[in-house]
């Protein structure tokens, strides 16, 4: 497995982590800057921020929204796993390589993927596209 997909698992396994510790979801009371968090029958407020605009933020990234983003992530790196040409000594995105071309492994796609945790520990700076 490449480096770059390792790496990228590991982030998502944390972003998942943190989703699942936060309970089912979070919802703003009104115009008001308090948010509650929900799990099951249970609400509670959980945060009170200062401007509208950061709670409703924080309610637009509940866990349930974070956990599907994680799962589409997931099902777009497997579509772009890696494939070996040995005649040519190369590796190739088995997505990306529809276009008839060999594209560097890992894809350009899978390196997006990972942009948004490039200040992340681990991240190198290689991977960017």
């Amino acid at each position: 497995m490449d480096d770059l997909v390792q790496w990228l698992g590991q982030q998502l396994d944390e972003d998942e982590r943190i989703a699942r510790r936060a309970g089912d979801s979070f919802r703003q009371i009104g115009e008001t800057g308090v948010i509650v968090a929900t799990e099951g029958d249970r609400a509670e407020e959980c945060a009170s921020a200062n401007w509208a605009g950061v709670a409703e933020h924080i309610v637009a990234h509940d866990p349930a929204r974070v956990l599907r983003e994680i799962d589409a992530k997931r099902q777009i790196i497997a579509l772009h796993h890696q494939l070996e040409d040995a005649q040519e000594m190369l590796d190739f995105c088995a997505t990306c390589d529809a276009t008839g071309k060999y594209p560097e492994y890992p894809c350009t796609t899978l390196r997006f993927l990972a942009l948004p945790y490039a200040d992340r520990p681990g991240y190198q700076d290689d991977w960017r596209p």
